[in-house]
């Protein structure tokens, strides 16, 4: 098992110096919560480093943005782990289960992370306003996921969706949009 560190560079993803440091600690916090409350699919930390280096990936290709919002952060996968990486881009945490929007708030506390707002609720609760970014993994169908996230949409709004291999068949053609094939995922990205 390589460690964190090695995994990031050997994508050639560049982190803020304190990523790691804040991230280790992201890590802790999440296996102790998670032995309670089952906040992810990822119970080993080779797993929870993995859905790690899938989140910042697309730090590769995305443009500096100000404000993002991720739906259904869960555990924090993409939004927790994009908003300690990119400190200089406001994140929106929209997650509906109180047991995980508990957790995300808590990190957000513990790791001072000003650039976070953690709202407990479905993303059809929340007032509508324009993003730059909007991400989502492991939530909906594209379709659905483009209904979701049209009230926050504005010209030039960047939608990424973390999809599987199935991704070609939920596209529609007529989008403005990139698929960028990593190992083990597919990272959609749409213009609007």
């Amino acid at each position: 098992m390589k460690p964190l560190k090695t995994l990031i560079n050997a994508r050639n993803i560049t982190v803020p110096e304190d990523f790691f440091e804040k991230v280790e600690h992201y890590k802790t916090l999440l296996e102790k919560w998670n032995k309670v409350h089952n906040l992810t699919g990822a119970k080993t930390l080779h797993q929870i480093d993995e859905f790690i280096v899938d989140a910042i990936t697309p730090l590769t290709f995305l443009p500096p943005l100000k404000k993002a919002m991720d739906i259904g952060t869960g555990a924090g996968f993409p939004g927790m782990i994009l908003a300690i990486a990119m400190p200089q881009t406001h994140f929106t945490l929209v997650e509906p289960l109180s047991k995980r929007a508990s957790f995300l708030q808590f990190v957000k506390a513990d790791l001072e992370l000003d650039n976070v707002d953690v709202k407990p609720l479905r993303v059809e609760q929340l007032e509508s306003e324009p993003y730059d970014l909007i991400t989502s993994r492991a939530v909906t169908d594209t379709g659905m996921l483009l209904k979701l996230s049209k009230p926050f949409c504005t010209e030039g709004t960047l939608l990424l969706f973390y999809k599987g291999e199935k991704v070609y068949d939920e596209i529609d053609k007529s989008l403005d949009y990139t698929i960028i094939e990593a190992e083990n995922r597919h990272y959609l990205l749409i213009k609007r």
